[in-house]
């Protein structure tokens, strides 16, 4: 019979290998994994918990990011729990994500794959709402309303820096965009919209590197983003308060160490970390003094507003009349390049011209200085030594008046057959012998003659080609001919460059079709496409110059409906607007829309 020592020691023995009896049974069962959301509705910018348990297993596999459109979604936290119930233990494994939602709608988390001893297994699929900011879900405050309470200026700051703040219509202003902040950013801040009436903005495309800058005695990360407008119309010019958004990692509790019942491994991980969270800042207003244009500009001046250079070179340097010639003119240096058009020629007599193609070149981030470069295609109607010089015109702020840029004269050798001169008649393969003076009459005539006698003078039976009188008679059908082999070399010369010019045409209409399919092109060069094509098929129907055709002709030409016409004077408006109004060369393509509705109403131009 055991003691009672012996008996409590069996006791413990008993009850230490039920426990571990149960423990086995615990760990030894198959583990299961669960997904649930900490809100199923949330704002824009307004967090969001996932929160990814697996019972049973240990050392899973759970993915670092999961990928949503829409979405940003990252691990931020893993927590190992062991509990005991009576005699039951279970461990699990809490893998804690972030979501930050970019825009509204609703969104599928897709189910995700977990690796745990040996096999896969997978999380259900969960469904997030999300409205647009301001909405506000009933549950919780929404990140609107954590904006109200947080002091964006101790967060960050925004700045619009313009050094200059006078200028004149189309002039280029240097523009600087800041953006600092004293907190840790999940990206990089938002570019401002920056749509101003009555002002073009044309900014790089990207934040330069973040520098590091002391205000108010607080140290801020700052963002630079480097930039330029222009005014379109004179007068004092306000540029409103700017906003951009920056996603912050804002503390929302500061644990205390000193508290023993602060339990930090308990607590949510972003009151140490920071959440992120969207907020709003603001600059202040900017005015501008914008001074008009003089009157009386050149006749070359089409809007360009800066310093600038030209060079212009001809290839090749000998032809024949009617070869094309390549004129090429580059214009260099500062200003506002989005308004300029190609040099002009100063003399364009005996020259047939096609419409110039352009290409520029930015030396800088933002598009205010570089080269552009333009060619223009002409060809000789006639011998020439030299292609005329060109001429640019434009405005230069500094100097304050109007500068013509004039190249010199480029000398080629235009060659061509010259007209034959006419020669004499040819009857019967023998050259007509100018008529020379009659022959003297014998002294003995001829017994007929003797016979023949009118009033007293003898009848002569000469040739009637040797009489001065029957000569005299043919000037006017010689001349007359003259005139009309003349007439006949000039008219096929005329129709044959009738006949190149509709050529031509043709070939740039269909140049034109090929450029308006592309995606790439910019609404300003697309718009302009668009025009060219309009006045060139109305060209081609009437037989007049592209230059000449308007809106109404072109409507008229074709017997378009109001519809229609009402497209085609938005076509033209819209080319006139961007042209015009300047805008940033080579930035931002034209929507597939426009696109589609262009090409619709060019092609059902047809007679």
């Amino acid at each position: 019979m055991l003691s009672h020592g012996a008996r409590s020691y069996a006791s413990v023995i008993f009850v230490a290998l039920i426990t571990a009896w149960s423990a086995h049974q615990v760990f030894a069962d198959s583990p299961s994994v669960t997904a649930v959301l900490s809100n199923s509705e949330a704002s824009i910018g307004e967090t969001v918990q996932l929160q990814i348990r697996v019972t049973g297993g240990r050392n899973a596999e759970a993915p670092e990011d999961i990928s949503v459109n829409g979405l940003k979604i990252h691990r931020t936290g893993t927590d190992q729990h062991i509990e005991m119930e009576l005699f039951n233990f279970s461990s699990s494994i809490v893998y804690t994500y972030t979501i930050l939602p970019m825009q509204a709608g609703t969104f599928k988390i897709p189910p995700q794959t977990i690796r745990v001893a040996g096999s896969s297994l997978r999380t259900p699929e969960l469904t997030l709402h999300v409205i647009a900011s301001g909405g506000g879900a009933a549950h919780g405050p929404t990140n609107g309303q954590r904006q109200q309470t947080l002091n964006a200026n101790n967060i960050g700051f925004m700045e619009l820096v313009v050094p200059k703040r006078d200028g004149y219509v189309g002039e280029i202003l240097p523009v600087e965009i800041k953006v600092g902040a004293r907190v840790q950013l999940v990206e990089k801040p938002e570019a401002p919209d920056m749509n101003i009436q009555g002002v073009t903005f044309q900014r790089a495309q990207d934040w330069g590197s973040a520098s590091l800058e002391t205000r108010n005695g607080g140290q801020y990360r700052v963002w630079t983003l480097k930039g330029a407008v222009s005014a379109i119309h004179p007068g004092k010019l306000e540029i409103p308060s700017q906003e951009a958004a920056i996603v912050a990692l804002v503390r929302q509790r500061t644990p205390d160490f000193n508290d023993p019942f602060d339990n930090l491994f308990s607590r949510d991980p972003f009151e140490m970390m920071g959440r992120p969270t969207k907020v709003a800042l603001h600059s202040e207003p900017v005015t501008l003094e914008i001074r008009p244009l003089p009157p009386n500009p050149p006749a070359s001046f089409s809007g360009a507003v800066g310093n600038f250079a030209m060079t212009a070179e001809a290839k090749p340097k000998s032809v024949q009349v009617g070869d094309p010639i390549t004129v090429t003119a580059t214009i260099s240096g500062r200003g506002n390049f989005d308004r300029m058009t190609a040099p002009s020629l100063e003399d364009e007599r005996g020259w047939h011209k096609y419409p110039p193609s352009a290409k520029f070149k930015q030396d800088d981030d933002v598009g205010i200085s570089g080269a552009k470069t333009f060619e223009m295609v002409i060809s000789p109607n006639e011998k020439k030594s030299s292609v005329p010089p060109l001429s640019f015109s434009y405005f230069d702020p500094l100097k304050e008046n109007y500068v013509t840029l004039r190249s010199n004269a480029i000398p080629v050798q235009v060659e061509g057959n010259t007209i034959a001169q006419a020669q004499p008649i040819i009857a019967g393969g023998n050259q007509i012998a100018q008529p020379g003076p009659a022959a003297p009459a014998t002294s003995k005539p001829p017994d007929i003659l003797y016979q023949l006698k009118e009033r007293g003078r003898e009848q002569s039976f000469a040739p009637i080609y040797t009489e001065r009188v029957f000569w005299a008679g043919q000037i006017f059908p010689v001349i007359a001919l003259l005139g009309f082999i003349g007439w006949k070399i000039r008219q096929a010369k005329i129709d044959n460059r009738e006949a190149q010019r509709v050529v031509a045409l043709q070939q740039e209409a269909a140049e034109l079709l090929r450029k308006l399919r592309r995606k790439d092109v910019p609404p300003e060069e697309y718009f302009g496409q668009a025009s060219r094509a309009v006045r060139v098929k109305t060209a081609l129907a009437k037989k007049v110059d592209p230059s000449a055709v308007d809106v109404e002709m072109a409507a008229s030409t074709f017997a378009l409906d109001e519809e229609s016409r009402a497209q085609l004077r938005q076509l033209f408006e819209r080319n006139d607007e961007l042209r015009y109004s300047g805008r940033p060369n080579g930035s931002g393509t034209t929507s597939a829309q426009d696109r589609e509705e262009v090409l619709q109403l060019i092609e059902s131009l047809r007679r």
